[in-house]
């Protein structure tokens, strides 16, 4: 059974020997709100996202050296990163739509202007031009 990314479904000590890491450690990434369990009264759930995100402050910390207000900072950076290319991929199709739209107009201005020949019609022909070659 596979269930959602989202759905919080491990305890903080689950989290913490699946991850090897600390609860205490949990809870202070909690604090400085670089990771946010959801609550079933007092009790912390985890989701799997969350499970991915406490991995990758456990990349920045102990692989690249980076502090936790620089984590915080690398999240903030990548959200709003993440926020515009979704504003930018909106826009692209909002752009597309209004190219197709002026792209059916001029076909159809088009097609009014110079309606289709009949079925079976030639092509017309295209005069031959010949150009002298002269060797010298």
């Amino acid at each position: 059974m596979r269930h959602d990314e989202q759905e919080p479904v491990y305890l903080i000590s689950i989290v913490a020997r699946l991850l090897n890491t600390h609860p205490q450690t949990l809870r202070m990434y909690e604090r400085f709100g670089l990771i946010e369990p959801q609550r079933r009264g007092h009790t912390r759930l985890f989701s799997a996202a969350d499970l991915e995100r406490v991995r990758r402050i456990q990349h920045l910390t102990q692989d690249l050296g980076v502090n936790l207000a620089g984590v915080e900072v690398v999240f903030k950076l990548l959200e709003e990163m993440e926020q515009l290319r979704r504003d930018t991929n909106a826009e692209l199709a909002q752009l597309r739509a209004e190219n197709e739209q002026a792209l059916a107009r001029l076909r159809a201005e088009l097609d009014r202007r110079m309606p289709a020949k009949p079925a079976g019609t030639p092509p017309p022909r295209r005069p031959v031009i010949r150009i002298p070659v002269t060797e010298g």
